[in-house]
């Protein structure tokens, strides 16, 4: 008979794991269920499902038995298509440079997981997605973070701040642009400053592009401006993207990574070690979306772009509402009266108005008084969100 007794050990994980903060925007979409008739636009993804010409290449591939293990770093077809879509994209980028792997998030991890370490400094730019800012923490890094400024020409980025704080000592910045949840989009210019610092003091640059198509400057572009468009391959730059976005495909969990060929090596063993491979079938579908899904793509752009006006000209209507108008990603983030307590708010939303909204702190302090809303959907769908989000302001007396 053992003579342990549980009451005198409490079986915990290390003080990093437990020191992560959770999920707001799963918080409150936990707070919709069994609310009858919620209308969701807390996540971020469209209610259309995966095109399909995409679907059709994965059951296609399952139906020939593709199943088995696959290299590492993708399978080369795959990486063959991604090398001609971002060198047509962004310059010149061999296959050597591309890894696929299981979703944009994995990718994140990946990067932080061959850069970071623990005691390391990390710098990132906010509001921003709640996974950027607590993956290096889970490998003991610390985390600083520069805030957009928010005012009439929206969110903007502090250029000379954001260089103050990349300081000899700092061993990463991420940023994410498109921005999520702001929309916001850094400049070339702005790109090209931080590059050229971040050079001379030897930080490495891990940019989140998985929304470089969700952007809506001039028509004759068809990306929003990337750090590949101006480093070489080879530099301290880990370029992240998704097929989530720009293919409608994130239950899939795919994505890819532009890297210096000195990591790669060193980046099979981490994805050994993490998930061995994406699905061999999967990134079948993949190799569809980018061989023909750039129509489809331009449609969908122009689709979120008309979305976004609209959405934003119905709240602009509204009592207690400051709405400025995005270039990138799917999101209105904005400012709502009663939102100093965003999180409690959006969970009266749905309780009370069922509307199902993202608070503004799940994306840092900076984001406080601010919600997130999705507009990857049809419009009507927006109209029916707007007009119980009016119905509670009016009730709860908001201006």
């Amino acid at each position: 008979m053992s003579d342990f007794d549980p009451s005198s050990s409490i079986s915990l994980p290390r003080e990093a794991v437990r020191a992560l903060r959770s999920s707001q925007i799963r918080e409150v979409a936990n707070a919709g269920f069994g609310v009858p008739d919620v209308l969701p636009f807390w996540f971020g993804e469209s209610d259309r499902v995966t095109p399909p010409f995409i679907r059709e290449a994965a059951a296609e591939a399952l139906g020939r038995g593709d199943t088995f293990y696959t290299h590492n770093l993708g399978i080369a077809p795959l990486r063959e298509s991604l090398a001609r879509y971002v060198s047509e994209l962004h310059g010149a980028t061999p296959l050597d440079n591309l890894a696929v792997t299981s979703a944009g998030v994995n990718a994140l991890m990946l990067a932080a997981q061959l850069v970071v370490g623990a005691g390391d400094r990390v710098v990132a730019v906010t509001p921003l997605w709640p996974n950027l800012v607590e993956i290096p923490k889970i490998l003991g890094a610390t985390v600083e973070t520069v805030s957009l400024s928010y005012g009439e020409q929206g969110w903007t980025l502090d250029l000379d701040r954001l260089l103050a704080a990349l300081t000899p000592d700092t061993r990463l910045l991420m940023i994410n642009s498109p921005n999520n949840p702001t929309g916001w989009v850094m400049t070339r210019d702005q790109q090209r400053a931080v590059l050229e610092h971040c050079r001379r003091v030897g930080i490495w640059i891990v940019a989140d592009e998985v929304y470089e198509r969700l952007y809506y400057g001039d028509a004759s572009e068809r990306t929003a401006p990337s750090f590949l468009d101006i480093a070489s391959r080879e530099e301290r730059l880990i370029c992240v993207n998704s097929f989530s976005k720009a293919w409608l495909m994130t239950g899939w969990r795919l994505g890819w990574m532009v890297v210096p060929r000195t990591l790669t090596d060193d980046l099979g063993k981490l994805v050994e070690y993490n998930t061995s491979c994406a699905p061999s079938f999967v990134q079948q579908a993949g190799i569809a979306a980018v061989e023909h899904g750039e129509p489809f793509t331009r449609s969908l752009v122009a689709d979120l772009r008309a979305s976004r006006d609209h959405l934003a000209a119905a709240l602009a209507k509204l009592p207690g509402v400051d709405v400025k108008v995005p270039h990138g990603a799917m999101y209105l983030f904005f400012r709502l009266a009663g939102a100093q307590n965003s999180l409690e708010l959006c969970k009266a939303l749905v309780r009370d108005a069922g509307l199902g909204l993202a608070p503004g702190s799940a994306f840092g302090p900076q984001g406080e008084g601010f919600v997130r809303w999705c507009y990857a959907c049809d419009p009507a769908r927006l109209d029916a969100g707007v007009e119980r989000l009016a119905r509670y302001l009016e009730a709860v007396g908001a201006h």
